[in-house]
């Protein structure tokens, strides 16, 4: 979906006299849809919100919850959204060693965005930026301002809630994949697995164990930033759709 202010620039280039490649280049947008609006005029973008700032566009119902869920986690993990010149960047950080994360991160990235391919740019300190543009992630990820995100308050839309409802072990993968992981301890010999998420969003700490209560997952708070999973049953059932990282 593109903005009105997409559009009235378009048609400005047009009367200005420009090709519909020049208008490609300029602003970026597909030449096809310069040649639809030059074609058509009356085919005109809606605005993506209203007079409040809500967004009109998305039918958040018909989101698919398991990319979705699966995307927020990461994001509030190891995400940020920044204003580009044109649109807006979503990046998630992810550590290389990891390929397994990283390809998971993009393929939902994929099917959450149709049509778009989210790319990935590898860094010096052996992390890599899993990033996709566009005009919609504040729509999407109202959860996205200035600052750290432990430093404001993080709470979800009805809407989310409904999709985390929906999908709660995509969304704890997400956040395990992101600020978590999965040790095996040696207890006086005996080896047992482990889970921990540690973010110092009291926030977002709790909509992780929030998540984990609607699964029936047990948790623990060894310190205070950490959240654990213990229990040999309560591990086995992380097991079934996390498991070690790859």
């Amino acid at each position: 979906m593109r903005s009105a202010e997409e559009f009235n620039k378009v048609q400005q280039l047009i009367r200005a006299g420009l090709n519909d490649c020049a208008i490609a280049r300029h602003t970026g947008i597909p030449r096809k849809t310069v040649w639809q609006w030059r074609c058509k005029p009356r085919i005109r973008p809606r605005s993506t919100t209203d007079a409040s700032g809500r967004c009109t566009v998305h039918d958040f119902s018909a989101l698919p919850a398991k990319a979705y869920c699966y995307v927020l986690g990461m994001y509030l993990g190891d995400g940020c959204i920044s204003r580009g010149a044109r649109t807006w960047h979503l990046r998630i950080t992810l550590d290389t060693k990891y390929p397994g994360i990283i390809d998971s991160c993009r393929d939902a990235l994929d099917i959450l965005m149709p049509g778009q391919h989210a790319a990935l740019v590898r860094r010096k300190d052996n992390c890599a930026d899993v990033s996709l543009c566009s005009n919609h992630w504040p729509c999407l990820l109202p959860q996205h301002g200035p600052g750290r995100k432990h430093t404001r308050p993080i709470r979800l839309e009805p809407w989310q809630e409904a999709l985390v409802k929906r999908a709660p072990e995509d969304f704890v993968r997400g956040l395990i994949h992101s600020d978590g992981c999965r040790v095996i301890a040696d207890d006086r010999g005996v080896k047992s697995i482990r889970y921990h998420f540690s973010n110092r969003s009291d926030d977002i700490r709790a909509l992780y164990c929030a998540a984990l209560d609607e699964l029936g997952i047990p948790w623990t708070r060894p310190s205070k930033y950490d959240v654990a999973v213990y229990r040999k049953a309560a591990t086995a059932r992380l097991d079934e759709f996390i498991g070690p990282k790859v």
